[in-house]
């Protein structure tokens, strides 16, 4: 059915409205258990920091508002591997971008493989400290950095005063709790693969602070947990010719995974 045949009220478009209207009624009848979804977000936040070594594959969709009101997507993908308690690898590509970033537990690098520019900065200690970095010094967000911290849960619900167990869902063909919370500032909603491995499976962002109420949406798959064989994996090889700059001088925008100067915040 196409959305033309829909604003003209098509007989099958009335079905499937009604339809969806009834769901609708139905799901905002199913009972929503607080206790339980603080419960699960504690078993995963558990299952995530016993952790020490684990990788996995997302997919990531940033919306912006322009200033005429139109919501724009844009989309990445990339991978994140993890050996704690202090190195770090990530990769980002999108249509704009082509980042990398690794932590050896040393020193943080920034390659922009679309620039084939890198540039360091010393950040001992551990992940969380890292990202932390990440956030203050470069106001930079790592894909689902909450996710990766050594006490997800204390991060993420910090300020939540609304939490809901809304019930399964299914996730890339997997079965998942859906669980949804408010803060002030966000609503989101995080499906954590149900049973005995509780990770994240999809993670929603919305702004409540922004006109338009932009979602970010993590997706993520190919968990692994086993230990890494290959001993390079958080080792930085800078690429043939690469340039090294100094961090302050990059634009972060060649580091972000929107296009230079995209308009954002929409009309109030």
């Amino acid at each position: 059915m196409t959305r033309k045949a829909a604003s003209r009220g098509h007989p099958r478009s009335r079905a499937i409205l009604l339809t969806l209207a009834t769901c609708s009624t139905l799901a905002m009848a199913v009972p929503s258990y607080a206790d339980d979804a603080t419960d699960i977000m504690k078993r995963m936040s558990g299952y995530m920091a016993d952790q020490k070594n684990f990788s996995f594959d997302f997919n990531s969709s940033i919306e912006v508002v322009t200033r005429e009101g139109q919501k724009v997507q844009f989309d990445s993908s990339g991978d994140i591997a993890v050996a704690r308690p202090n190195m770090l690898r990530a990769h980002r590509k999108g249509g704009y971008t082509d980042i990398e970033l690794v932590d050896d537990g040393k020193t943080l690098t920034l390659l922009g493989k679309n620039v084939n520019k890198y540039a360091q900065m010393d950040v001992p200690g551990s992940i969380d400290q890292t990202i932390e970095q990440l956030r203050g010094k470069l106001n930079a967000e790592l894909p689902g950095a909450d996710l990766i911290l050594a006490d997800p849960n204390a991060a993420m619900m910090e300020d939540v005063f609304d939490a809901k167990h809304i019930g399964l869902g299914v996730i890339d063909g997997v079965e998942c709790e859906h669980l949804a919370f408010r803060t002030p500032d966000t609503d989101w909603q995080i499906w954590i693969e149900a049973g005995d491995k509780p990770v994240p499976r999809k993670y929603v962002i919305t702004s409540k602070t922004l006109a338009g109420a932009p979602q970010y949406t993590l997706r993520i798959k190919d968990w692994k947990t086993d230990a890494f064989a290959d001993p390079d994996t958080f080792v930085f090889k800078p690429p043939a010719g690469a340039e090294k700059v100094d961090l302050e001088s990059v634009a972060i925008a060649e580091f972000d995974e929107l296009p230079p100067g995209t308009p954002t915040g929409g009309k109030k």
